[in-house]
């Protein structure tokens, strides 16, 4: 495997894949891994008056979550400048059908703007890594929520901690009003303790089955007792409903808090390992290897669970580089659907359009199935979901007819739309500059093109038949039309899913 083989199977693991100046820059690995660390290093928030949407003539207001601004200190104001607002929640007996339809619209919009924007930041944003790490966060720390606010807020906190110290990031995660609510809670009180939210705290965030007992649950659960929000989005402890009495939780005995329970789950050897084994299994391969993730675990104590140390040194180590690391991984839609942006340069009309894509290919922003996040790996490909990103080059670049209906979905936001309204048809108006790739592929001869042009796009091999057959499409075209053929051609194959 040659170096410049290595940078691109790099920026598609730590980001979003290769643009055509990446490979000319010629930067080694490592100096490719420090610039992309580098780049990573500053925080933005997610906000703006892109995510702009406001609220329908008539309705009724009640006390909602607002959206938050983060600032550089780590506290969440909202600022009079500020043009994002709160769609306010409408009263159920005072909500007519059409201000219930206004309503719903509207919460549409916000989550949609949220989405297009955050495509937008995965496919040209230099801060790649932090984009990547919030993915995997965003899949991690799983909730759906109906009110935008909360949602942005959970998302702008896993942004700004994404590569910092990870019990930081468990605290201000478990803080936030989305996954309270989400995990019920907002309901745990002394009186009737609700387990939820310490069960999943510890099955899907920090330990795993198997290295807790149910009554851990239980005493856990006392501990996060008062932990809530107000109704202005903002972390409340109310002392009035929290358990004081002394519990017993993983071995360790005393009036425990939530923020006790926290730091004696860190401080049990499963929590490194089960960390470092999931964030292995989305960065290096669905098959995760003891001998590879042990060292990186103890690593990973020893630092205070410093993320972006166990990032570098993730992918310093020699075996992220095997063959068997190598063009194995299924790229879920969204890193699809940013790689084909960010790697080809592709200017965007509607991108709004793009969202009916992610959900026909099973992967909406904001939307998880559930508290686990997305299965990935071999769950993002079946015979319907495979058709369509193989065709989707053709839908993007060459305005092929395609049309499929989504599937209802009881958690959507209006879950009963007619057949047309969930049809998806191709709207986006894509742009594919070829100067780019023209400037990659240098004085190549047209009949060496498609093999030039696989060895950036694909991170397999392009086995010799595909190659004979895309070599044969190109014949006798003018050479901006062969060019454009190739590549709807390569993007069409099998291998142009795999990461």
């Amino acid at each position: 495997m040659n170096s410049t083989q290595q940078l691109q199977h790099l920026y598609w693991r730590a980001g979003f894949g290769p643009r055509p100046q990446d490979v000319a820059a010629g930067l080694n690995p490592r100096k490719a891994l420090r610039q992309l660390l580098q780049d990573s290093a500053k925080y933005e928030p997610l906000v703006g008056a892109d995510l702009n949407y406001t609220e329908p003539q008539g309705a009724v207001m009640a006390e909602t979550t607002a959206m938050k601004k983060p600032v550089p200190d780590g506290t969440v104001t909202t600022p009079p400048d500020q043009p994002l607002r709160p769609r306010a929640a409408l009263r159920g007996a005072a909500v007519t059908p059409e201000q219930r339809k206004l309503q719903n619209a509207g919460l549409r919009d916000a989550f949609a703007n949220m989405s297009t924007a955050w495509m937008s930041r995965m496919a040209a944003s230099p801060a790649q890594l932090r984009e990547k790490m919030t993915l995997f966060w965003h899949g991690h720390f799983a909730c759906r929520v109906r009110q935008p606010g909360p949602a942005l807020s959970l998302h702008n906190t896993t942004r700004r901690l994404a590569l910092g110290k990870f019990p930081d990031l468990l605290l201000a995660v478990s803080r936030e009003p989305a996954m309270l609510q989400f995990l019920n809670n907002q309901q745990n009180r002394k009186a009737s303790p609700n387990e939820n939210f310490a069960r999943e705290v510890m099955e899907l965030f920090t330990l795993g089955r198997g290295n807790y007992a149910e009554q851990d649950v239980k005493e856990a659960a006392r501990a996060f007792t008062g932990w809530g929000y107000d109704n202005q989005g903002n972390f409340r402890f109310r002392e009035q409903d929290h358990d004081a009495g002394p519990k017993t939780f993983l071995g360790r005995t005393g009036n425990l808090t939530g923020e006790d329970v926290l730091q004696i789950i860190l401080q049990q050897p499963a929590a490194a390992t089960f960390l470092v084994t999931k964030i292995y299994r989305f960065f290096v391969n669905e098959v995760p290897s003891a001998g590879h993730i042990e060292p990186l675990a103890v690593a990973f104590r020893q630092s205070g669970y410093d993320l972006a140390d166990l990032m570098e040194r993730l992918f310093s180590a020699e075996w992220f580089y095997a063959p068997a690391n190598v063009g194995t991984h299924i790229k879920s839609p969204v890193e699809l659907l940013a790689g084909l942006r960010r790697t080809l340069s592709v200017k965007i009309d509607n991108d709004r359009a793009l969202l009916g894509y992610q959900k026909a290919l099973g992967q909406t922003l904001f939307q998880p199935p559930n508290v686990a996040g997305w299965p990935g790996g071999r769950n993002w490909i079946d015979s319907s979901s495979l058709l369509l990103r193989l065709q989707l080059p053709a839908v993007l670049f060459r305005n092929a007819e395609f049309a499929v209906a989504l599937k209802q979905d009881e958690n959507d936001i209006a879950p009963n739309l007619s057949k047309a309204e969930r049809t998806l048809r191709p709207g986006v108006g894509a742009h594919l500059p070829l100067g780019p790739l023209q400037q990659l592929l240098g004085t190549a001869a047209a009949a060496q093109q498609p093999e030039k042009l696989s060895a950036f796009l694909l991170q397999v091999p392009i086995r010799p038949e595909n190659l004979r057959l895309v070599q044969q499409a190109t014949q006798k075209k003018a050479p901006a039309e062969a060019l454009r053929t190739t590549l709807v051609s390569l993007l069409s194959l099998p291998e142009y899913q795999l990461a």
